[in-house]
């Protein structure tokens, strides 16, 4: 499907990533491949140069950066932000390709936390704070999400695109259904196994980002409130 485009932010994963693109060669899934990188990355680098993706150097440092230089540079259809790491599974592409066209949505949100969905890669810590996140973005934003803090995302490029995002870290993960809300765009969920990661180390920090979360929640929200 060279409709979609597959954003995969990338920080220091050269065992991980090209297993991740071998998977989705293997599996003969015609996508673009749009990998996003630190300039100082080389060795993530030199383990995908000669792979079929397009590389792209992040224009400023941070995971929300990154994933908002893929989402501007890309040219089809679809996109879906994806895991360098392997823990997203591409499977599940084409099925939240087919109920975002059957249903007329403009996002399909992955949750590891519904009927038949899974984590294998959480922790008691990260669960806990996703079900604390979620419950805060459905009670203060009328969200209708399972899983806010995972970013396995299929949109319609062009709406994706307008929505015009600025975060540049894990706070983009609360940033996008916020502005989704505001723009009343349609949107869903659908259930995904996450993986173990391929290889590395996680790079989320539980504690330090979850409080940046906290912080820019609740200073998006008030900034609404003072709108009205």
């Amino acid at each position: 499907m060279n409709q979609i485009s597959l954003i995969i932010p990338a920080k220091q994963e050269p065992n991980a990533l090209p297993i991740v693109l071998e998977e989705i060669k293997k599996n003969n899934y015609n996508f673009n491949i749009i990998v996003i990188l630190d300039r100082n990355d080389v060795e993530t680098f030199n383990s995908i140069k000669n792979l079929d993706c397009k590389i792209l150097w992040q224009s400023k440092k941070g995971y929300g950066n990154a994933i908002v230089d893929g989402i501007n540079n890309c040219e089809t259809k679809y996109l879906c932000i994806f895991y360098a790491d392997g823990s997203t599974d591409p499977k599940f592409i084409l099925p939240m390709l087919k109920k975002l066209e059957e249903n007329k949505y403009d996002f399909i949100f992955g949750s590891r936390y519904e009927k038949n969905a899974y984590s294998y890669d959480d922790n008691i810590i990260t669960k806990i704070g996703n079900f604390f996140f979620t419950f805060l973005g459905n009670f203060f934003m009328r969200l209708k999400l399972t899983d806010i803090l995972f970013t396995y995302i299929f949109a319609k490029t062009d709406k994706i695109q307008s929505l015009k995002l600025e975060s540049d870290d894990y706070c983009l993960c609360i940033e996008i259904p916020f502005k989704i809300k505001l723009n009343n765009l349609k949107y869903s969920t659908y259930p995904c196994i996450e993986r173990e990661r391929f290889a590395d180390k996680k790079k989320v920090k539980a504690f330090s980002d979850g409080l940046k979360i906290l912080i820019y929640f609740f200073k998006k929200y008030l900034s609404l409130i003072n709108k009205k």
